[in-house]
């Protein structure tokens, strides 16, 4: 008698999934670091992102979301984007803080590999590795 499997709950299909979008080891390049929640069913993601710099400024932390569809393109098998904000505060003598945006997107392969961009303040980064740094 064949036995029938229980469908996956959406929590057990989620997985982590962590990265770098940018070009690593290059002087001064802004690199963003990421963290997700995948959910493959619903085609959501959700998580955190840090920008950092070699400059003197300290990280910047996004809470994001956004989404993910797959894709039968060459080597591209799944496009994600996210988006979020971040509080920037304002140097002395001025005082307050304002919210900016933060984009992204991804077109990897399912190592979670390939080329992708990012986008937060003025800043514009096209056409960079996205490197895995998932756990085998």
């Amino acid at each position: 008698m064949a036995s029938i499997e229980e469908p996956k709950t959406l929590l057990e299909s989620a997985y982590l999934a962590k990265g770098t979008i940018g070009h690593i080891g290059m002087p001064g390049a802004p690199l963003a670091y990421f963290s997700l929640v995948i959910s493959p069913e619903q085609g959501k993601v959700s998580g955190i992102v840090e920008i950092t710099q070699v400059i003197d400024k300290p990280s910047i932390k996004v809470n994001v979301t956004g989404s993910i569809r797959t894709t039968a393109y060459g080597h591209v098998t799944k496009i994600v984007t996210i988006h979020g904000e971040y509080i920037v505060s304002v140097p002395p003598p001025a005082i307050g803080s304002y919210l900016e945006k933060f984009s992204a997107y991804v077109d990897i392969n399912d190592e979670w590999n390939g080329t992708g961009g990012f986008s937060y303040g003025n800043q514009k980064i096209e056409e960079v590795p996205v490197t895995s740094v998932n756990e085998a």
